[in-house]
């Protein structure tokens, strides 16, 4: 008899209820863990019908240029030798002003949608005479009926137009690949057999592109100005900030003005001292045409609030038996965070189709509505159901409010503890430890 009553009051111990809890709530992380899995294997079946449209229609387009090329002869004294070398030497523009005009449209494949453009694009500027002093070639080892001029273009399949390049108002056309000092990259380029007389050299670029997602440049002369305009609403911009930029219903124009100070290679180089590819990229400029809101970055980051959500829901219940004598049994428990897991189910599935805000909306409001009403039989009482419910309606708002607060999340994160912190102590202040008597 005497171990029956010792065995009853383990079992009805608070210490081991909130045993309880606590293993209910790291249970239930196993489950979450599949959700995220499931985040994972969804985003990478978009990004498979990504790929599948952009390959067809046009990638993530970088162009790199115009860039002039001018093959020299390096000679060396080798004993009685003399040693001829042939190396490339890299100009850049004096000066250098690209437009593109951007017209967007959003392709899809299943339910996957992708924003595809089609950009007209113009490279305008302005060369001087290349000067050779500062490496020691001699005049006659120019070789200059062999210079050319070349862009590169991160995906040049995607050129929609007979690309032909104004030269001092002649016009010659590209031949396919990137030419000398271009490496493996793809692009176009143009020689310019007995057009290197003169001291200045005028140029124009047509280029009509597809692409998808982004669109960047690099501010190849000693002064760039570029000006891009779309009709696409939500822009981000890349690497260096447009000086001037304008966002409305219709779309957005911006202006980037950029002096060559501000890069990390200068106006000339050659092959015996190259500047690297990463150097380049380091100085990309230019803008993503990407979706408000990414859903599923949006469900991977209320992802991360789950084990709070859980302990919290459980709390409340557990101050309730507390404080209302009522007995919630550990299944109970474990079916309202069922419930809970669900939600972020429920939001990955719904964002797919209505988009994120949508799908929060539902998902909420359903969970909110079954757990409500699961509550109010388990606690015995519709006031306390009600107060679970309400407190489920303030922990998916405050979800909510912090997902669209990205910058704000941690202040609002911290705040919202330190509040749920202050009422637990306030309604667990008159409780004691009994007391062990012989």
């Amino acid at each position: 008899m005497e171990d029956e009553k010792i065995f009853e009051k383990i079992v009805n111990s608070q210490f081991l209820r909130i045993l309880i809890v606590g293993f209910l709530t790291l249970l239930l992380q196993i489950p979450m863990w599949m959700i995220q899995n499931l985040v994972i294997e969804r985003q990478t079946v978009r990004q498979e019908a990504v790929s599948n449209i952009t390959k067809q229609w046009g990638q993530s387009q970088t162009v790199i240029g115009p860039r002039l090329v001018i093959p020299y002869i390096k000679r060396m004294k080798i004993g009685d030798t003399v040693r001829a070398d042939v190396h490339n030497a890299a100009f850049l523009p004096e000066e250098l002003n690209i437009s593109s005009q951007i017209e967007s449209e959003v392709r899809y494949r299943g339910i996957f949608e992708v924003p595809v453009y089609k950009s007209k694009i113009e490279l305008k500027g302005k060369y001087s005479k290349p000067d050779f002093s500062n490496w020691g070639v001699q005049p006659e080892d120019i070789l200059w009926d062999r210079a050319e001029v070349n862009v590169a273009i991160a995906d040049a399949k995607a050129i929609q137009n007979q690309a032909v390049m104004t030269w001092n108002e002649r016009q010659i056309p590209f031949a396919p690949g990137s030419g000398k000092l271009g490496g493996n990259r793809s692009g176009i380029h143009v020689l310019l057999k007995g057009q290197m007389e003169g001291n200045a050299y005028n140029f124009t670029i047509p280029l009509v592109l597809n692409g998808s997602e982004n669109l960047n440049f690099v501010p190849f002369g000693k002064f760039t100005t570029a000006t891009i305009q779309s009709n696409w609403k939500n822009p981000s911009f890349q690497g260096e900030l447009p000086d001037q930029r304008e966002i409305n219903d219709k779309g957005f124009s911006a202006k980037w003005e950029i002096p060559s100070l501000g890069r990390n290679y200068a106006q000339q180089w050659n092959s015996e001292s190259p500047v690297a590819d990463e150097t380049i990229q380091q100085s990309l400029f230019g803008v993503d045409l990407i979706s408000p809101v990414d859903h599923y970055s949006m469900t991977d980051r209320s992802l991360k609030y789950n084990f709070l959500f859980v302990l919290l829901t459980f709390v409340a219940l557990w101050l309730f038996e507390l404080t209302a004598q009522v007995r919630v049994h550990p299944l109970q428990y474990l079916l309202i965070g069922v419930a809970m897991c669900l939600f972020y189910v429920m939001q990955l599935a719904i964002s797919e189709h209505l988009g994120f805000h949508w799908a929060y909306a539902i998902a909420s409001f359903g969970v909110v509505s079954l757990i409500t009403l699961y509550s109010m039989g388990v606690l015995g009482m519709k006031r306390r159901g009600g107060i679970v419910g309400i407190m489920q309606v303030a922990l998916y708002s405050y979800l909510y409010v912090v997902l669209a607060n990205q910058d704000y999340a941690l202040l609002i994160g911290s705040l919202g503890l330190f509040a749920f912190l202050a009422i637990v102590m306030s309604l667990t202040r008159g409780l004691n430890a009994p007391r062990v008597t012989n």
